[in-house]
């Protein structure tokens, strides 16, 4: 897998500019989805570079990150002509990223595409590290391909666009790097303050973040080793997340990641002797921003069944990466039904 460009500007049209001019194509595809189209397309509609775009809108959600969605995309490339030698742009989110990154390796075995992500949670994460796909049966990615963006395009513009939820989503995976990283970062972050965010800050903070993930990928772009790194959080938060979408009530991505820390750094501790005071101050920062998600005894087989379906797990053993110290990653760390559950009483104790 190649080295992904991932550029940071302020000045988006001349980078897109620039970028556009370096890639060879026929046609140009413009991916949305409807809330993209309406808040942040603005931004981008009137550059020249884009004259000439087709624009394709897809549903807003990650209810809506599936096969029907996919067929729109493939349906609307197909009836545009697309070829081979087409580019398509992923405006949007992760999901956007994702699914328009999937269709686009998918269609006519695969067409060039650039991402430009316009939510944190795309910026540090979905956008970058050549991971696309789907949800399927229920399950979060479960059909997908790696595949790197000609070029990911970081603007801090669009984050004006979101509210503070969608940005503390995001900030959920900012946590995760710091925590998988050093104490510096993983400091920096918990005094972060969301009360009077300062954007130039924030974009300093994201840069960093960028950087632990392209280093990790780097050394393990198929996720054979030390990439499972990055599912800190998620063996768990990725069940949580499964399991909100079910009831109908869908959690956001980074809200079901920040749960997922403070079950997996509780059995970080339990496991490895992560240190206490960091799990302490950490799930403070955690239920301070993101609040709770009261589950209760009754949803533990549920949660369970779906945490052996994580991407991770071998021959039946769920596998988790756990911490011993901030930036002290184990993979492969193998769990039973009665720690699980175990991890479940302590996140009901601590009042999540």
């Amino acid at each position: 897998m190649q080295k992904q460009e991932v550029l940071f500007t302020h000045n988006i049209e001349k980078d897109l500019e620039k970028v556009l001019f370096r890639c060879t194509y026929d046609k140009l595809f413009l991916l949305t989805d409807e809330s993209t189209l309406k808040f942040c397309a603005p931004i981008v509609q009137n550059f020249e570079c884009l004259k000439n775009a087709d624009i394709i809108t897809i549903p807003t959600g990650d209810l809506n990150k599936n096969l029907q969605s996919m067929q729109i995309v493939w349906n609307a490339l197909d009836e545009m002509k697309a070829s081979r030698r087409s580019l398509m742009i992923n405006l949007g989110g992760g999901m956007v990223t994702d699914l328009g990154g999937f269709a686009a390796s998918t269609f006519k075995r695969g067409i060039p595409f650039v991402n430009i992500p316009t939510t944190l949670l795309a910026m540090v994460d979905a956008s970058v590290g050549g991971k696309t796909g789907i949800n399927f049966n229920g399950l979060k990615n479960e059909i997908g391909v790696f595949n790197t963006a000609e070029s990911v395009i970081i603007c801090p513009n669009f984050l004006k666009t979101l509210d503070t939820q969608n940005l503390l989503s995001g900030y959920a995976e900012m946590l995760k790097h710091g925590l998988i990283s050093n104490v510096k970062h993983w400091a920096e972050l918990l005094n972060f303050d969301w009360n009077k965010p300062d954007y130039k800050e924030l974009l300093n903070l994201i840069e960093q973040s960028v950087l632990v993930k392209e280093k990790i990928v780097e050394e393990d772009p198929h996720e054979h080793g030390i990439r499972k790194a990055l599912n800190f959080g998620h063996t768990i938060g990725h069940a949580f997340e499964s399991w909100s979408m079910e009831r109908n009530h869908p959690i956001l991505h980074g809200y079901a990641v920040a749960f997922g820390l403070v079950c997996e750094l509780y059995f970080s501790y339990i496991r490895l002797k992560f240190p206490q005071d960091k799990l302490q101050q950490t799930n403070l920062f955690i239920k301070e921003h993101y609040g709770t998600l009261g589950i209760t005894c009754k949803q533990y087989d549920k949660l369970y069944e779906l945490i052996t379906h994580d991407k991770k797990n071998t021959n039946g053993v769920i596998n988790f990466t756990l911490l011993s110290d901030i930036g002290d990653v184990h993979i492969n760390q193998q769990a039973d039904k009665k720690e699980i559950f175990e991890i479940f009483d302590f996140f009901q104790d601590a009042g999540f």
